[in-house]
């Protein structure tokens, strides 16, 4: 918080208005700790409110941040800084927050990052697969995680381009011990591919859904456990359901669960060695290898490892 009243307390400074840096922190300090409202939410608020009490426009205080610089998205690693990206949206998330609108991964051939887009900030919806210059997005640092925050001083311009993203890609073996809610044979929104709850698109409300297979796996080896998203072609692959025999299954019941519940018979407790990209705490999994027993060589890992711990 100190950095951050540091900063603001410089940027007014530059439009000849002090503001006791105390002033700054003490307000700073009831968004966060005692509202707990985001940091970087709590830090526009608190620009916002002297913005009003010195009567100065806030055009005045922005102008610098559409001169912010453009970075790839591996250099986004400074909390509190304005930026420019050029970055493809990867993937959304689901999101239940009322105070955010959109929320997921962008990224550029340097790697990706987690973005929130907040309601206030009344900019357009994202659709996956499309590449955007982001302008005066603000960097933000939780628990060791960089992020870039869009508000009501940031922009988004749709590009022509289709960016390459570069990711980080690991292998994991282990046991299957639990597929989580939202597996199974879901619904997805036709306008932005997003999963579906109760019926609802958290973004275009009630819409038709599209039918479409997942699995969200957690992976066990005994000493650490590895959550996974397993996209439609191999969830029908290592479960023997296709899509349309899902939806028969589930029409048969009148109730969808039950693909779910066959899948857990089917998958949970047998070892796997899985591959992908790794998203955040996910691995988005490319392959997948039922495995009947570990090697030596695993085993000999396994141990060694645990005698350490």
């Amino acid at each position: 918080m100190k950095e951050i009243s540091q900063e603001i307390n410089a940027k007014f400074l530059e439009l000849g208005v002090e503001i006791p840096i105390e002033d700054i922190e003490e307000r700073l300090d009831k968004m966060i700790n005692k509202f707990k409202v985001p940091k970087e939410e709590a830090r526009r608020s608190v620009v916002n409110y002297f913005l009003k009490e010195y009567n100065i426009p806030r055009n005045d205080f922005y102008t610098g941040q559409s001169e912010s610089p453009q970075k790839k998205v591996s250099e986004l690693n400074v909390d509190g800084k304005w930026v420019n990206v050029k970055a493809k949206v990867v993937q959304l998330w689901e999101n239940t927050h009322e105070s955010i609108s959109q929320v997921g991964l962008i990224g550029d051939e340097t790697g990706t990052i987690k973005f929130t887009k907040w309601e206030s900030s009344e900019l357009p919806d994202l659709e996956e697969g499309k590449s955007y210059l982001f302008k005066s997005v603000v960097t933000n640092e939780w628990n060791g995680k960089f992020q870039v925050n869009l508000n009501k001083s940031s922009s988004v311009d749709s590009i022509d381009e289709d960016l390459e993203v570069g990711t980080s890609t690991a292998t994991f073996t282990g046991a299957m011990v639990d597929i989580q809610s939202g597996s199974g044979l879901i619904k997805r929104c036709p306008e932005c591919n997003r999963a579906l709850t109760k019926g609802a698109c958290m973004e275009h409300g009630k819409v038709d859904g599209i039918y479409d297979l997942r699995i969200k796996a957690v992976l066990d080896d005994g000493l650490t456990t590895q959550d996974s998203i397993i996209k439609r072609e191999i969830t029908e692959e290592i479960t023997g359901l296709n899509l349309e025999s899902a939806i028969s299954l589930a029409a048969d019941a009148l109730d969808q669960g039950v693909v779910l519940e066959q899948m857990k018979k089917i998958l949970v407790g047998k070892y796997y060695t899985i591959s992908g990209s790794r998203v955040e705490r996910y691995l988005l999994v490319d392959s997948i290898d039922e495995r009947t027993v570990l090697d030596q060589v695993e085993l000999d890992e396994l141990i060694n490892a645990a005698e350490v711990v």
